[in-house]
Protein backbone atom coordinates (compact mmCIF):
# COMPACT_ATOMS: atom_id res chain seq x y z
CA UNK A 1 0.00 0.00 0.00
CA UNK A 2 1.43 3.36 -0.95
CA UNK A 3 1.53 6.47 1.22
CA UNK A 4 -0.91 8.35 -0.98
CA UNK A 5 -3.79 5.90 -0.56
CA UNK A 6 -3.91 6.41 3.23
CA UNK A 7 -6.67 8.57 4.64
CA UNK A 8 -5.66 11.24 7.14
CA UNK A 9 -6.42 10.53 10.79
CA UNK A 10 -9.67 12.18 11.89
CA UNK A 11 -9.32 14.88 14.53
CA UNK A 12 -11.66 14.93 17.51
CA UNK A 13 -12.97 17.87 19.48
CA UNK A 14 -10.86 18.34 22.63
CA UNK A 15 -13.74 19.96 24.49
CA UNK A 16 -16.18 17.12 23.74
CA UNK A 17 -13.55 14.58 24.79
CA UNK A 18 -12.96 16.36 28.13
CA UNK A 19 -16.71 16.95 28.70
CA UNK A 20 -16.02 20.61 29.46
CA UNK A 21 -19.04 22.73 30.41
CA UNK A 22 -17.78 26.03 29.01
CA UNK A 23 -14.59 27.56 27.66
CA UNK A 24 -13.00 30.08 30.02
CA UNK A 25 -11.60 33.23 28.43
CA UNK A 26 -9.20 33.67 31.40
CA UNK A 27 -7.31 30.47 30.48
CA UNK A 28 -4.92 32.22 28.10
CA UNK A 29 -2.44 29.33 27.90
CA UNK A 30 -5.22 26.93 26.95
CA UNK A 31 -6.53 29.28 24.29
CA UNK A 32 -3.06 29.78 22.78
CA UNK A 33 -3.18 26.17 21.54
CA UNK A 34 -5.97 27.23 19.18
CA UNK A 35 -4.08 30.25 17.81
CA UNK A 36 -1.29 30.53 15.26
CA UNK A 37 2.11 31.99 16.08
CA UNK A 38 0.92 35.26 14.52
CA UNK A 39 -2.09 35.47 16.86
CA UNK A 40 -4.84 34.36 14.46
CA UNK A 41 -7.53 31.82 15.42
CA UNK A 42 -6.97 28.42 13.80
CA UNK A 43 -9.86 27.06 11.69
CA UNK A 44 -12.00 24.04 12.56
CA UNK A 45 -10.35 21.81 9.98
CA UNK A 46 -7.00 22.36 11.71
CA UNK A 47 -8.09 22.17 15.36
CA UNK A 48 -10.69 19.43 14.94
CA UNK A 49 -13.27 21.20 17.10
CA UNK A 50 -16.98 20.69 16.56
CA UNK A 51 -19.00 23.71 15.39
CA UNK A 52 -20.41 24.56 18.83
CA UNK A 53 -17.06 24.45 20.60
CA UNK A 54 -15.24 26.27 17.78
CA UNK A 55 -17.74 29.13 18.10
CA UNK A 56 -17.40 29.20 21.90
CA UNK A 57 -13.61 29.04 21.63
CA UNK A 58 -13.47 31.92 19.14
CA UNK A 59 -15.74 34.00 21.40
CA UNK A 60 -13.45 33.24 24.36
CA UNK A 61 -10.37 34.29 22.35
CA UNK A 62 -12.08 37.53 21.33
CA UNK A 63 -13.04 38.27 24.95
CA UNK A 64 -9.49 37.53 26.10
CA UNK A 65 -8.16 39.91 23.44
CA UNK A 66 -10.55 42.63 24.63
CA UNK A 67 -9.34 42.13 28.23
CA UNK A 68 -5.69 42.28 27.02
CA UNK A 69 -4.98 38.68 28.06
CA UNK A 70 -4.14 37.72 24.47
CA UNK A 71 -2.63 39.86 21.72
CA UNK A 72 -4.55 40.86 18.60
CA UNK A 73 -1.41 40.49 16.48
CA UNK A 74 2.16 39.42 17.17
CA UNK A 75 4.94 41.44 15.53
CA UNK A 76 6.88 39.53 12.89
CA UNK A 77 10.57 39.14 13.61
CA UNK A 78 12.41 39.19 10.30
CA UNK A 79 15.84 37.67 9.81
CA UNK A 80 16.48 39.96 6.86
CA UNK A 81 19.12 42.63 7.32
CA UNK A 82 17.70 45.97 6.17
CA UNK A 83 20.94 47.85 5.54
CA UNK A 84 22.41 45.24 3.24
CA UNK A 85 22.21 45.72 -0.51
CA UNK A 86 20.59 49.14 -0.40
CA UNK A 87 21.97 52.12 -2.14
CA UNK A 88 21.29 55.43 -0.86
Amino acid sequence: MSEYSRKPKRKFCQFCKDHSEFIDYKDSQGLRKFMTDRGKIKPRRVTGNCAQHQHAMSMAVKRAREMALLPYVVPVVSTKVEGRGRRG
